[in-house]
């Protein structure tokens, strides 16, 4: 495995600046404490959804002052800025407004790639402890239940008093290239005909990234690659993963594939995919995703996809 000075730097959930403020989190309540502060900057965030809008034609967050409702198990703090603004977040148990897109409710899919880096990081950091929340409420030690500490960063046990924190899933994902430059791209078998990526895998107890690419490439497509160059990393919060991605060299050519993870893969020319994507025979992953910089990276600029315009597919990579 080798290091590339081209990594994909600009990766669009990777560009969170915020300061988390581990150290203050456990002084006291770190959430009562932002929320008593009018300067404070609190997202609601529904269904997975926050409210948005365009400011000179950016989209941005509507964030909103502190109210005497905020807080309990449904407020997170997520950190502050380089000004010292403290932000949190408001997750709703029902849908609010947010099962209407077009009065500016979006998810993270939708609205990650085009939000500034403050924005950016707010989101995600709030969608993936959101997310961790929802699936943690009891202990898995004892099934006791769990409360919520450290600003939503902890859930205490009632029962034993452990303590668990988010969890983050390894994943790695990978562009393969053959001889003549062309990349493979597969479609798993939950996903709409047409809509194709490259590879991804999550990375297995006692294993190393890179031997998790040998493993992923060779079980889904029997496929042996060399040359493997790190070129990023980013979150990837549906619901808990972290996207570690690689290029790799395949040694040949002939796909046999594993029918429990992959029902189609076709190599693709530069001009090939660029044609199937604009013509929308073909959909590539949103621009959100270390996916499509992948893709593009080894295109050697954008692609022009019809599936840019459509309904995000719900995706595990």
């Amino acid at each position: 495995m080798s290091l590339d000075s081209e990594a994909l730097l600009d990766l669009s959930l990777s560009r969170g600046t915020l300061h988390r403020n581990g150290n203050g989190r456990r002084e006291g309540d770190p959430i009562a404490k932002a929320l008593a502060d009018a300067s404070t900057r609190v997202v609601d965030i529904a269904d997975g959804r926050v409210l948005t809008c365009r400011v000179d034609g950016r989209l941005r967050l509507v964030h909103r002052a502190p109210r005497f409702d905020d807080g309990g198990e449904s407020g997170l703090y997520l950190g502050h800025d380089d000004d010292g603004t403290n932000y949190v977040a408001i997750v709703h148990e029902g849908p609010e407004s947010a099962s209407s897109p077009d009065r500016g409710w979006r998810s993270l899919r939708e609205a990650g790639a085009d939000l500034d880096d403050t924005d950016s990081g707010v989101l995600t950091t709030a969608v993936a402890l959101a997310n961790w929340h929802a699936r943690h409420r009891f202990c898995p030690r004892c099934g006791g239940p769990t409360v919520v500490e450290e600003g939503g960063w902890v859930r205490r046990c009632t029962a034993d008093g452990s303590q668990h924190y988010p969890r983050t899933d390894a994943a790695i994902i990978v562009a393969v290239v053959d001889d003549d430059e062309r990349i493979l791209l597969a479609r798993g078998p939950h996903w709409p005909e047409g809509r194709l990526s490259v590879l991804a895998g999550f990375v297995e107890a006692g294993e190393s990234l890179e031997a998790a690419v040998h493993r992923e490439v060779m079980e889904e497509v029997g496929l042996s690659v060399t040359d493997l160059v790190y070129k990023g990393n980013q979150p990837w919060p549906f619901p808990a993963s972290l996207m570690v991605g690689y290029t790799a060299h395949a040694t040949g050519t002939e796909v046999t594939l594993d029918p429990a993870e992959i029902v189609e893969a076709h190599w693709f020319t530069r001009g090939e995919l660029s044609f199937a994507a604009r013509s929308g025979e073909v959909g590539i992953p949103p621009r959100v995703s270390i996916a499509r910089q992948l893709i593009e990276h080894w295109h050697g600029g954008p692609i022009e996809a019809a599936s840019d315009s459509r309904p995000t597919v719900e995706a595990t990579r």
